[in-house]
This record gives C-alpha cells, structure tokens and sequence, in this order.
C-alpha cells in the first residue's frame, strides 16, 4: 500500500493555498510537480559539481561526467534498453520526435513515402511529420477512433502500402487517457517492415516500461511529467537504427575530428547531443527515477488507476456531464464537458476553488474537430492525488454548473 501522506510531504507546493483554499493539483498530464530529492539533488550539484562535462580533465568535470552519464544508465535501466548507446538526451518527447522525423526522413524516406500516425495524436506529433511533408513530399497517414475513444485495427492495417516508412503513435493519449495497444500496433507494422516511434510522454511516469519486451524502435519520454525537472528528456533508439540516422543538428560534443575539408561524427549517443547538454537536469531525472522506483512503478500504476475509475464513477454521477473517451484501458485522464458549460469557464471557476485543471484542446485540435467539439475540461492524476481531492473536484463542478 502506498503510504499518500508520506508521499504528499515530499512536495511541498501540495500544502499551499489558492484564493485561501487548499490547493488541489490536477493538471498532472502538462507537469507533475517535483519532490524535494530532485531539487535537493540538482542544488547540490551546482553548488559543488558545476562544470561541463565529457571536455575537462579537470576533478569537477569529471565528477560532473560521471554523474551524467551514471543518469543515462539510469535511464537504460528504466526502460529496460540494451545499451547506453541506444539513450539520447533530448529536451523533452517534442525534441525526441523532432529529432527522428528530422534525420529519419533525410535519409530513409523520399517524395511519396508515407508515415502512419494517429488521430489522438499531440501536435508534438503531428506538426513534425507535417514539416517534413511539406518539405520532402512525403505523406502522412492517420488511424481513426472511435466512439470510445480506442483505436480502429482493422484500419490501421489497411492504412500499410509499399511507401510505407514509419509508424508514429501515442502510447497514452493526452485528452482520452486511452491506452493504445502499442505490442500489437508493432507487431503490425514489423510485419511489413516499418519501425516504430512510440510517443511515451503519457506512459513512462505511470507504469512500468521495457523497449526490449515491445520491440519499438524508437521510444521517447520527457523528465517534468515524471516528477523530473524540465528541459530534460529521452529518445530511445534500437543501436542499429541510430547508427544508420545522420545527426541532427551539429556542433561541439556530437564530433570525431572536424577539418575545414570534413567533418567525422561521434558514435550515438553523442552523435545526437550536439553542445553542452543539460548535465544537472540529467542528475536530477536520475534522481526522479530512483523516487518512482522507492516506491515502486507498479503500485504507482494500481493508485491512478484507482483513481482514474473513481472519478469516472464521481463524474457521471453529475447531472449534464460529458465524459469524453471511455476506452477499456484508460489511465490517468479524464476529460469532461458539463452542459453548455465552456470549459474554459469551468475550468476559470475551478481555479477560484483552488482546484487546477487544464482546459482547452490539450494540444490534440484535429481531435477536437473529429470529437466535434471545441476542447475539453482535463483532470488527470500522479501518485500524490488522492480520492478526497476527487470528491472535492467533483463537489467544485456541481457548484460552477448551478451557476449556469
């Protein structure tokens, strides 16, 4: 059982107040808040370990170095890679998208070759691939929902041609809290042989995640929506698909030798790290794993998703209330729409309760149009929240639908 008391005196911001209430944090899907270790962590190392890594002979650069690079084996650890040499530091799933669509598409698609995402997708991974089509030619392929909120297989697999490149998908989407079938959707593409991107933005904070097991090809995450700092993320990529991707941006850190004749280029991971990388960041996701790990990602995954089926149960009990993305396996999201309510006013009139949530399309709008709707209410949960938070959430929406 997971002490929650304990675990609440470990983030301080949770006994604030706002508007002279007691705060109720719900917004967990944009950024978790982050435990005193990790701050702790991040402050020690630059008051006594600031210095640039991997460059310095140094004692600082070196302690430095290896604080780094013991977080990236952290990382492999985690997720269960093969090798350090398959974990790119990134600045977040946005960059790590960025990144393959970038050099992927530079080197292994041409005009008229196509990548399948979805329609649940966040603009994170949507707007890359459109980039590319609009300067490569290339075609972008969408698997539809349906009325839960769950993928349609059967279309996904008839989506497959010859140009096929790439599968680009969402582990969890950010607005349905759906939890797509990923093992399968590999599977599937691996039979025609077309990697795969897995876009774990939404996962990796919430339950336990081994690349090995999936087979993905690619696989990225983001620290601050795991109780990590931000500015700090993840691309996983099988060795020997880094190896054969071209870099994607140049400069210091990602070289062999340079001459004014050629440039040679760093096996990965560093052939994709190019500059000073975020080192104490680094540290500190290292130290946000350990946290997760204490106290351990399965009983994490059993809390939300208690809480997930709680505030289902609360929410349909309210009188005009909407739920939006009912899948079989959801987690850890909950989106609503109250009447005639906009969200943007429930969610202003929350605020003044004390209870943040997110409002809006939740970066997901080609969604919102398919849903037939402007945007959503979102309250969406970490290991810290608790059932007496719901209730409040669902007591605060039953005030701000009376007033309307």
């Amino acid at each position: 059982m997971i002490d929650i008391q304990h675990i609440r005196a470990d983030f301080p911001i949770l006994s604030r107040t706002v508007y002279d209430r007691q705060l109720v944090y719900l917004d967990n899907a944009a950024t978790t808040q982050k435990p005193l270790c990790v701050l702790d962590a991040m402050r020690d190392e630059y008051l006594n370990v600031n210095a640039n890594v991997h460059r310095g002979v140094h004692y600082l650069s070196q302690q430095a170095t290896e604080l780094h690079e013991a977080a990236r084996e952290r990382v492999r650890q985690f997720i269960n890679a093969g090798s350090t040499s398959e974990i790119v530091f990134t600045r977040g799933t946005t960059e790590s998208v960025n990144l393959v669509a970038s050099s992927f598409c530079e080197s292994m698609m041409r005009e008229g070759d196509e990548v399948i995402i979805t329609a649940m997708e966040h603009h994170s991974n949507i707007v890359p691939w459109q980039l590319q089509a609009a300067r490569r030619g290339i075609a972008v392929k969408v698997i539809p929902v349906d009325e839960r909120g769950e993928l349609r297989l059967d279309e996904y697999e008839r989506l497959f041609s010859s140009r096929t490149r790439l599968v680009s998908v969402a582990h969890v989407s950010n607005v349905l809290g759906t939890v797509n079938p990923v093992a399968d959707i590999i599977r599937i593409a691996h039979s025609h042989d077309v990697p795969v991107l897995i876009d774990g933005a939404q996962s990796a904070p919430h339950f336990s995640i081994d690349v090995q097991a999936l087979d993905c090809d690619f696989y990225a995450f983001s620290g601050h929506k795991m109780y990590g700092p931000t500015g700090i993320g993840v691309l996983y990529g099988k060795e020997s698909w880094l190896d054969r991707l071209p870099p994607y941006q140049g400069g210091g850190e990602m070289i062999g030798s340079v001459s004014f004749e050629k440039t040679t280029f760093e096996a990965p991971p560093l052939k994709f790290e190019a500059g000073t990388p975020d080192y104490v960041a680094t540290h500190g996701l290292a130290v946000a794993i350990d946290y997760i790990e204490r106290i351990g990602i399965d009983q994490i995954a059993a809390h939300e998703r208690m809480l997930t089926r709680y505030c289902m149960e609360r929410l349909r009990a309210i009188p005009g209330m909407r739920l939006i993305g009912e899948a079989s396996d959801k987690d850890a999201v909950v989106s609503f729409l109250v009447g005639d309510i906009h969200p943007l006013d429930m969610g202003t009139l929350l605020d003044r309760l004390g209870i943040a949530v997110r409002t809006g399309h939740h970066c997901a709008e080609p969604l919102m149009r398919l849903l037939g709707i402007q945007g959503t209410v979102r309250a969406s949960f970490a290991v810290y929240n608790t059932q007496e938070e719901i209730d409040v959430l669902a007591q605060g929406i039953e005030r701000v639908s009376k007033m309307f």
